[in-house]
């Protein structure tokens, strides 16, 4: 990502060394400004990604000019400049919403990592926002999300089905959203105001479903002490769902037939006839012509609900659905959870949008579900998810490729290694507590909590 950088400090070498450094490596706008005054002015008048500050000037502090720019955009991203001796106040600054901070004198290396984090971190932003406005836009179709071209497609068919009364059938593997296909139909179309019943020919036995949709009349079998009323008869008017209706036995079958063409059914027991203003939407996993040629399914049956057809793909077939079905999930069950998780790591994204997810929809949800119930900050993380057969990075073995590298920087990659190893072994053997594994390094606990920034380390992993 390229972006606009804001550089300030009263100290003319220091913007001029910034400039260079970053015009060099960087592809990034530079803007310098020694007034922190003059500087508030460009960032109200044009718009910056990055603001870089000194904590000590002499017109108005760090701080003071942190605070001042949040106040005109809360989401610009600012680093802190300081010498090592007010790096408590540069912790202070982190505090009050700098998005790090970097101690003088620094290396090249460390400004240029510090703004290519940031420009990642603000392009991560901008589309967790694209993927906020997409699903404020699916809001008329309510839970069904989607930005591939057959989910656009779905949803141009629900608009030009809807108002039909014609018969829809839904096909597509489980957890695919058939059901909410359905309901976006029903509540689209002319009935919406209706009742839309769902029946799910599976989870009935079958000497039960008859009597659950068609009703029974008093004395119909054993148990039938009163006359009860049906789904059909229930759904009148509205939308009748036949969820799984590759399931349906042969006999009922025959009798949802002539509940379609004639629109005329009779109650179990009943010598009545009985009349019913219904839409049909029917669903199956099924494919209900391998069921044709195996005589399981009835022919006529078939092409009656076969009018309008639905086929809805398997999320791995669509796999750019996943980032947006993510964030839709996460903000439902941050909700129902009453936790204040707003975004997802970029690491645990990518192993989402990786996954095959076989359970479609369904499953996504539920490691979403499960994700946000384990997550202990603000972003759900890898460690979130429990994603099965997703093993942990490993480092590559710089043994065989150090000694290519000049000494400097082959001592800083070295240097950087040994830090991260001794944080993360210290954390690990103080069950996370900052304070202890500080004290057992023998460094004071902020200088601790900088090493823990530079190599990208948090104490929450650690914690029991």
């Amino acid at each position: 990502m390229t972006g606009r950088i804001l550089i300030v400090d009263d100290e003319a070498d220091m913007l001029l060394l910034l400039k260079r450094i970053l015009e060099e490596e960087s592809t990034h706008e530079v803007v310098t400004e020694p007034d922190p005054g003059k500087a508030l002015e460009r960032f109200s008048q044009s718009p910056f990604d990055l603001v870089v500050t000194d904590l000590k000037m002499p017109k108005m502090d760090g701080i003071r000019f942190l605070e001042a720019i949040k106040k005109i955009r809360a989401d610009v991203a600012v680093v802190i400049m300081t010498a090592f001796a007010t790096i408590e106040t540069a912790v202070e600054a982190t505090r009050k919403g700098a998005y790090d901070y970097i101690t003088k004198p620094f290396r090249r290396e460390r400004i240029l990592m510090t703004v290519e984090k940031v420009m990642q971190w603000q392009a991560i932003m901008q589309e967790n926002q694209a993927l906020r406005d997409a699903l404020a836009e699916k809001k008329g179709f309510a839970a069904l999300i989607g930005a591939s071209p057959a989910m656009q497609s779905i949803f141009e068919r629900i608009r030009q089905v809807a108002p039909t009364m014609a018969t829809v059938l839904i096909t597509g593997p489980s957890g695919t959203g058939k059901e909410l296909v359905a309901r976006a139909i029903h509540e689209h179309s002319r009935r919406g105001q209706r009742k839309m019943v769902t029946i799910n020919c599976t989870a009935i036995p079958e000497h039960v479903l008859e009597s659950e949709l068609f009703g029974h009349v008093k004395g119909a079998f054993t148990g039938a002490w009163q006359d009860k009323k049906g789904l059909v008869e229930e759904a009148h008017e509205g939308t009748l769902f036949l969820d799984e209706i590759g399931d349906l036995s042969p006999t009922l079958q025959t009798k949802l037939l002539r509940l379609l063409q004639e629109g005329e059914y009779k109650p179990v027991g009943s010598v009545t006839t009985r009349k019913a203003d219904l839409r049909f939407i029917a669903a199956t996993n099924h494919d209900l012509k391998s069921d044709l040629e195996a005589k399981s399914f009835r022919e006529d049956l078939y092409y009656r609900l076969n009018v309008i057809r639905f086929e809805l793909p398997p999320l791995k077939e669509r796999p750019q659905d996943i980032q947006l079905l993510s964030y839709h999930f996460l903000e439902k069950y941050a909700r129902l959870n009453q936790k204040g998780i707003r975004e997802i790591s970029p690491d645990a994204l990518r192993a989402l949008m990786a996954q095959d997810f076989p359970g479609n929809v369904r499953e996504l949800e539920n490691v979403i579900e499960r994700g946000v119930i384990f997550c202990r900050d603000d972003t759900l993380r890898m460690r979130d998810l429990f994603l099965e057969g997703v093993e942990k990075p490993r480092e590559p073995d710089p043994d065989g490729e150090i000694i290519q590298l000049p000494f400097k920087e082959a001592k800083d990659r070295m240097t950087d290694k040994f830090h991260r190893q001794y944080v993360q072994a210290l954390l690990q053997a103080n069950h996370g507590n900052v304070s202890r594994a500080a004290e057992q390094a023998g460094i004071q606990r902020q200088y601790f909590h900088r090493l823990m920034k530079e190599t990208g380390i948090e104490s929450d992993g650690f914690k029991l």
